[in-house]
């Protein structure tokens, strides 16, 4: 799907949304021999990220289904609970899963979250503020964030 911040590829099964690539990742992926090219069963997905880009949804209301381990899985679950427009730390995220230790285990798993966007990575950042790495690239993360931003503080007219 087209996005301003470049296209989207939309991956879903009968349980729902799986994974949603940037067109430049950080981590190139191949599709699936056994995929199949189909517009309208990821209809349902497409509109909800359209209409977060046009700044008319803050909050997914999708049936997803993301495959990794148990503790992935605890991560990515956190991380749909930050809120739009806020950002956090790897060592939050990591003290809000009960595992404060855990920083660098969280923050493997914040970057190979297969729904970013929808599971909202792009707002854990450095705990001194930095943008750390993400797979669509620190400009889209940048743009993710100042649109979020913009749209928090009710400024809908700010450059882009």
């Amino acid at each position: 799907m087209p996005a301003p911040i470049g296209r989207l590829r939309l991956v879903a099964d009968r349980h729902g949304l799986r994974e949603v690539w940037f067109e430049k990742n950080r981590y190139p992926k191949a599709a699936s021999s056994t995929w199949i090219q189909a517009r309208e069963p990821l209809e349902f997905a497409r509109r909800q990220l359209e209409e977060y880009f046009a700044g008319e949804r803050q909050v997914f209301d999708l049936p997803l289904h993301p495959l990794g381990t148990p503790f992935q899985t605890q991560v990515w679950q956190e991380l749909g609970r930050i809120p739009y427009g806020v950002t956090i730390s790897y060592a939050e995220l990591a003290r809000r899963i009960s595992q404060p230790l855990a920083v660098r285990a969280v923050g493997a798993a914040n970057g190979r979250n297969p729904l970013p966007i929808v599971l909202p990575c792009h707002r854990v950042i450095g705990s001194n503020g930095s943008l750390t790495g993400f797979g669509g690239g620190l400009p889209t993360k940048q743009w993710l964030l100042s649109m979020e931003d913009r749209i928090a503080r009710g400024d809908l007219f700010a450059a882009q």
